[in-house]
């Protein structure tokens, strides 16, 4: 059995010192070495620290041992512990056996030494003359700094000496499964460490990688299938030989190790060992594992085409899928609402067929397509709104390219200025940056009147020839273009309790949908025939449809719509 690492020792007589001591090693390896409960290193350290107390006329009470706790860090379970025994037990002194048994940075050691200071401890080393004298001070400090130099000079050499074993293709760490790490000999006796083919097991994994390239098979599956044929885990001495787990058969398909790569910070490099599937096989498995990935996450995002649009009437809340069963095993989608569901409102709104809420939209595009009568006055007044914000910006243009030519006649003159030397280049410089930012700005102003009005009436022509087929269009659409459909007209769906539907149109839908838009749009039609007039509402001034509407369009959501 192993020692209890928090131990009561001696019975104090009356008057006698008090003591903790404090033991640690690096690794679980160091605290088993050679089979016993505790290795070599902490006996050792507890006899010595046995040894210092009772020069100091002592008596050890408490025992903290920390095994396979590395110094570097300072929360270790049975340190903090210490700490707090020593706060609230009289403790004179704190016995380790190095300073850097305790820490391995400065920061740590004047924290640790702190603490126990403050609870009146004196920390003494069993080996080193630490005390709280002057002397024993400045020796605390220079071991305290030397222990730190020797952890990050020991991390910098083993990380400079695994590159280089990687950099020769050597295997870092344990070789994954379907290879053994071996010891051998060379002809002159000298132990090498190396990697060799696992005899029981790669030819498991060779099955594993060309069965998954076909594409066929699952993870799962395949996890099922190489549990089946015997594939199990190399057994350690504390661990038994077992079935990998499926994340174990995830990691060895996009282990590069397999053809032949070792990766060692990131970097890649060559390895020594006998590759085990070819790197063209390797790629196809990369490639099958991203594509069913792929299509994983699409069938969790899109499981119905409606999903992220229906909304709850009753509490405003997203509707979500749920799937019933009844009785007879006969599976029916309904959507619940998601606050109702999670118990976040108190919604008393019921659940509705899928099947249902499909119908309902199928109508609703029936009822709001436009007739061509419709399309034809509603384009005209646009075009014709169009035209009359162009003609009453004629003067900025005008304005914008008299300032343009300006600018460019000043540039010219500029420069002949400084050919003639009159004009130093510092100012040439100067003069040359100023006229450069003013005519960007006058040059992009031009554009933005050119492109805004011309992009806008584009994509406004695409909506009314859309609107015009939107029944036909979404009756002929599958799945994934109905939800691009909706998107386009909607930003929201709700179902009321009466089943009825209420939506928010999407932009410019609102506009082209608004029933008076529509009404003013006939009346301008019928006025232009009869009489060649521009009026397009009662007052004279102009519909404000092209400015409401703005000149973003459908092309984003609409894009592989075909109308």
């Amino acid at each position: 059995m192993r020692t209890d690492p928090v131990r009561s020792l001696i019975e104090p007589t009356q008057g006698t010192a008090l003591a903790v001591s404090y033991l640690r090693v690096s690794t679980k390896e160091q605290a088993e070495k050679g089979g016993t409960d505790e290795g070599f290193s902490i006996p050792a350290q507890r006899e010595a620290n046995r040894r210092k107390a009772e020069l100091l006329g002592a008596v050890i009470v408490e025992e903290f041992i920390d095994a396979g706790e590395s110094a570097r860090k300072a929360d270790r379970p049975k340190l903090m512990q210490m700490i707090q025994y020593v706060k609230t037990h009289r403790v004179a002194y704190c016995i380790v056996h190095k300073v850097d048994r305790l820490a391995r940075n400065r920061a740590d050691d004047v924290t640790i030494h702190l603490a126990l200071q403050q609870a009146g401890v004196m920390l003494v080393s069993a080996t080193e003359s630490i005390d709280e004298t002057p002397s024993g001070m400045l020796l605390h400090g220079i071991m305290s700094t030397i222990a730190e130099f020797y952890s990050l000079n020991l991390a910098a050499e083993v990380i400079k000496g695994m590159t280089q074993k990687a950099s020769n293709g050597g295997t870092i760490g344990r070789a994954p499964i379907g290879y053994l790490n071996v010891r051998i000999r060379d002809d002159l006796g000298r132990e090498l460490r190396t990697v060799q083919l696992d005899p029981d097991r790669a030819s498991l994994v060779e099955w594993a990688y060309k069965a998954y390239a076909s594409g066929n098979w699952t993870v799962s599956q395949l996890h099922d299938e190489l549990t089946s044929r015997g594939l199990t885990s190399v057994a350690t001495p504390k661990n038994p030989s077992k079935p990998l787990v499926v994340s174990s058969v995830y990691r060895m398909l996009t282990n590069p190790y397999y053809k032949g790569d070792v990766i060692y910070c990131g970097v890649s490099y060559k390895g020594a060992h006998e590759p085990l599937v070819p790197a063209e096989v390797w790629y196809q498995v990369q490639s099958v594992l991203t594509a069913h990935k792929s299509a994983c996450e699409a069938t969790q995002l899109h499981d119905h085409y409606l999903k992220g649009t229906i909304h709850c009437g009753s509490c405003g809340s997203r509707m979500i899928v749920s799937n019933a069963k009844n009785r007879h095993g006969n599976v029916y989608p309904y959507f619940v609402c998601a606050g109702r569901h999670a118990k976040r409102t108190t919604c008393t709104r019921g659940a509705i067929l899928i099947e249902g809420v499909e119908r309902l939209i199928e109508k609703y595009y029936q009822r709001v397509q436009i007739t061509l009568a419709q399309r034809e006055a509603l384009a005209g007044m646009l075009r014709h709104e169009f035209d009359r914000l162009m003609s009453a910006e004629a003067d900025e243009l005008a304005q914008l390219t008299t300032n343009r030519d300006r600018l460019e006649r000043e540039q010219t003159r500029l420069m002949q200025a400084h050919y003639a030397d009159a004009i130093p280049l510092s100012v040439l410089k100067r003069e040359q940056d100023r006229i450069l930012g003013e005519l960007d700005q006058v040059n992009r102003r031009l554009d933005a009147h050119h492109s805004e009005y011309t992009d806008a009436r584009a994509h406004l022509d695409d909506a009314l020839s859309l609107l015009a087929n939107c029944a036909d269009i979404y009756a002929r659409c599958d799945d994934a273009n109905r939800r691009l459909c909706n998107q386009a007209f909607f930003t929201k769906i709700y179902i009321d309790e009466d089943d009825q539907l209420r939506v928010e149109n999407a932009r410019p839908f609102e506009m082209l949908l608004d029933p008076q838009i529509n009404a003013d749009a006939l009346t301008w039609a019928a006025n232009a025939n009869k009489a060649q007039t521009s009026a397009i509402d009662p007052s004279g001034q102009g519909s404000n449809l092209v400015r409401r509407v703005g000149p973003v369009g459908l092309e984003p959501t609409t894009r592989g719509l075909k109308v």
